[in-house]
């Protein structure tokens, strides 16, 4: 194996993880930002309040989007072993 195959593998890993996480890290981002614009329009300081809408939308979107991701990283996956020998030799 050449170093360019590896870091080419290593590329397309750190990519695919990025696709992948993105509608979650969205959906939490967005969540989190408005959770803390009502905790600062309110004055609400509760650390629970925080935490569950997030969790509940992180939840929801992974409902969702879950199908989409898994047949992403199963591509990714199969495109890795599909071309193994080619790695190898």
């Amino acid at each position: 194996m050449s170093t360019e195959l590896i870091l080419r593998i290593a590329q397309e890993a750190i990519y695919t993880i990025l696709i992948v996480i993105a509608p979650v890290a969205g959906v939490a981002l967005a969540v989190g930002l408005l959770v803390s614009i009502f905790q600062a329009a309110t004055q609400i300081q509760e650390q629970t309040l925080a935490f569950i809408p997030k969790i509940i939308a992180v939840f929801l979107t992974i409902l969702v989007c879950g199908a989409w991701m898994l047949r992403y990283v199963v591509d990714f996956t199969e495109h890795l072993l599909g071309n193994l020998s080619q790695f190898i030799g």
